[in-house]
């Protein structure tokens, strides 16, 4: 076989052209007309879909698909018209209902309709730029039945209708309403949006507008507000029932304009229930419904931080500036604390702790401590309560939270410098009068000091301690020297702690003169430091010293009375004599005059303590007066302990003192800044100067511009500076 030709075989075209049946493409229609009337009369059953879809098939082979495509319009179009008359003439609540059922069965015509013209769908219809049939199919019934005029407008009141029943509180069938908006979304966005949405967001305005409007006049502001979120609430339940998901934030966008833009001002203004209402009041689940809604609008939560703030500062500039509340400087402070606690509360509980309320209660609260010149003494004296005696019985943790809250109000104050001399002469107090609640409550807040405001704010403060615990040891070193020595067993005993000068707010050493037996141990002391350490000199602070001293009464009654030092040397004048007059007194101590009639009226003013007698009885001391020592003086107590009478708060003058003190205090620190600020410029204008010594001394203090200034000269004269010869603003470092 293999040698065997292979031989070609060639196969013809037929001679002769194979003539199609003239009437074959009318025939193949009129059966596949045939088959969608049948369809569409629900008699698809007894067709041959395969025998069908061939027929198509052949017609688009044989060049037919445009006779096909246009007879399957003409017949849809028939039938659709023939569907929407039916549909008209559905009487009231069916009419949605018929409009349903006919949608449902146009849907599965269409499938099937879809199936047998396959061929066609995939091969005629690309080509000639035809629309699909599933496509045709929709955009007919939309031409045919939805925008029909006597279906069209009925359609969107019908519609309209049903969500307004739903609204004024009946139930509507949402499954039938749900159908019919999914019928519009898949006649295409535009269908649902024209046809439905755009006249839905119309009426639902116009709704909300008369709706908002009675409720504003009818109810007080929080149950306004329960009523809008639950409009809002509806809404958004409404849109995930039978709604277009991309209409929720439109419809909700209605919702919040004409319920809360449109009446903001005067919901927060409102009388009796508004929002400063509401804060007087913490009424937290009102204060946080209130700030969800408007967080939902433009200039929402600015309207609310706006009428907040200007409460808070009303509120505050009247708590600060009431001469009432000005007499008790712990009260005082006690409320700003409590309305700093209150609304930290309402912004943690109703605001979400959003942090723009918080810098506004901040700004507002710095704005207001700052009106009252004397805040940083108040907080100085609420911290020396609290640490001398107002948290015994609590834990460290308590104590740690009441020192925490201090702290923030300190860090509103702006003169920082003047709470740290008034705080040194508190803590020197408690110290000296071993009156501290705990050590460790001290250091935590010198800590927190420190913290703020940086080591040389609290430096003297921790020196202070440095100085207790030294004196400790060198009392033990004293008292062993003395151990050696025979003692007189009447001579006193002495406690002495050794102050560093410059650590301690100690005064100009205030005259006093000792009484003899007490100057023979100071000498003791005195020789005994002196020759333990070289160099030093010591300086006795009678005004900060406490004595105990041991008294007879009459009828032998005995009691141990602790007073002050300079009380102490006015009842030992009384050892010799029982009638002294107050100028006598005067000479004998040296004491001055203000302490000398401070330390009378403890003696012989104060009911329970007063083991002196004064003539005339009055409780203000006069330079005639004569004083005895009162036999009769009786007390419950075995020790008796005399404070002395002193205001808790300054006095005008030593207000005064104290702030003269402060001041020049802040020379030095403005002029080392200038100098710091020109070292690193070399050249600056005076503006420049003054902006940036304010911000490097803000944490401290504010300065002001005109002593900035009157420094700048200062060290002009002492050759730091000068003044440019051209530009007289500008100033040069000297170098």
């Amino acid at each position: 076989m293999s040698g065997q030709r292979k031989r070609n075989f060639k196969i013809e075209a037929f001679k002769h052209r194979v003539e199609l049946d003239p009437k074959y493409a009318e025939k193949t229609w009129k059966l596949l007309e045939h088959a969608i009337h049948e369809i569409y009369s629900h008699n698809a059953s007894g067709l041959s879909f395969e025998e069908l879809y061939r027929n198509a098939y052949n017609m688009v082979l044989h060049k037919y698909g445009e006779k096909l495509y246009s007879g399957l319009v003409n017949t849809m179009t028939g039938h659709l018209k023939e569907i929407s008359k039916s549909i008209e003439a559905a009487k009231g609540g069916l009419f949605l209902e018929e409009l349903n059922r006919k949608w449902g069965d146009h849907n599965k015509a269409l499938q099937m309709i879809r199936d047998i013209l396959m061929y066609m769908d995939r091969t005629f219809v690309p080509t000639s730029h035809k629309t699909p049939v599933h496509e045709l199919g929709l955009n007919l019934w939309r031409d045919n039945i939805i925008h029909s005029y006597k279906i069209q407008t009925r359609l969107l009141n019908t519609l309209l209708e049903l969500v307004h029943r739903e609204r004024t509180g009946e139930v509507i069938n949402r499954g039938l309403m749900r159908n019919i908006i999914k019928m519009l979304m898949d006649l295409g966005p535009s269908v649902y949006q024209e046809d439905f949405e755009k006249p839905f967001l119309e009426v639902s305005a116009n709704f909300y507008s008369v709706e908002s409007q009675q409720f504003i006049e009818s109810c007080d502001c929080g149950e306004y507000l329960k009523k809008a979120e639950r409009r809002l609430n509806e809404e958004i339940e409404r849109v995930s029932h039978y709604l277009d998901a991309k209409s929720e934030t439109k419809i909700t966008n209605v919702v919040e304009k004409e319920m809360i833009a449109n009446h903001m001002q005067r919901l927060v203004h409102m009388e009796n229930s508004g929002l400063v209402n509401m804060l007087v009041d913490d009424k937290y689940e009102d204060l946080g419904r209130m700030y969800t809604l408007f967080r939902r609008v433009p200039d929402g939560l600015p309207t609310i931080k706006d009428v907040m703030t200007s409460h808070l500062r009303e509120t505050g500039k009247q708590l600060v500036t009431d001469p009432e509340r000005l007499k008790d400087p712990v009260d005082f402070v006690q409320r700003l604390l409590d309305e700093k606690d209150k609304h930290d509360k309402i912004i943690s509980l109703a605001f979400t702790n959003d942090k723009t309320f918080q810098n506004a209660l901040n700004s507002s609260f710095e704005f207001f401590i700052n009106l009252n010149p004397r805040s940083p003494e108040f907080i100085s004296l609420f911290v020396d309560e609290k640490l001398r005696k107002g948290l015994k019985g609590v834990s460290e943790d308590e104590v740690e939270i009441v020192l925490d809250k201090v702290m923030m109000l300190f860090r509103y104050l702006q003169e920082k410098d003047v709470f740290e001399k008034y705080y040194k002469q508190h803590l020197a107090k408690r110290l000296l009068s071993g009156k501290s609640l705990s050590e460790d409550a001290e250091r935590s807040l010198i800590v927190k000091l420190k913290t703020e405001c940086g080591y040389q704010f609290t430096s003297k403060l921790e020196g202070m301690f440095t100085d207790m615990k030294t004196s400790q040891d060198t009392m033990q070193g004293f008292m062993t020297s003395q151990s050696m020595e025979p003692k007189d067993k009447d001579s006193p005993n002495l406690t002495v702690q050794v102050l560093t000068t410059g650590s301690w707010p100690t005064q100009a050493s205030a005259t006093c003169n000792l009484p003899a037996e007490i100057l023979g141990v100071c000498e003791k002391f005195r020789t005994y430091y002196l020759g333990t350490h070289t160099g030093r000199r010591l300086s006795w602070q009678t005004n900060m010293g406490t004595a105990d001293l041991k008294a007879t009464f009459g009828k032998g009654q005995k009691h141990d009375l602790n007073v002050s030092t300079h009380q102490m040397c006015i009842l030992m004048l009384f050892n010799s004599s029982d009638c002294l007059g107050y100028k006598e007194i005067e000479q004998a101590t040296e004491i001055p005059a203000s302490d000398l009639k401070r330390c009378l009226q403890s003696l012989a003013c104060v009911k329970g303590k007063n083991v002196l007698r004064k003539e005339p009885m009055s409780k203000d001391i006069g330079e005639d007066d004569l004083f005895f020592f009162n036999d009769k003086f009786t007390s419950k107590l075995h020790r008796v302990k005399i404070g002395t009478v002193v205001a808790q708060k300054e006095s005008e003058p030593e207000k005064q003192e104290t702030r003269q003190r402060v001041e020049e205090d802040r020379k030095p620190q403005i002029e080392a800044a200038i100098v710091r600020i020109m070292k690193s410029r070399r050249v600056l204008d005076h503006n420049n100067i003054v902006a940036e010594v304010t911000k490097q001394l803000q944490s401290r203090f504010l300065p002001n511009p005109v002593v900035i200034k009157k420094r700048m000269e200062s060290l002009i004269e002492r050759e730091f500076l000068e003044r440019d010869k051209v530009d007289r603003k500008l100033y040069r470092y000297l170098a």
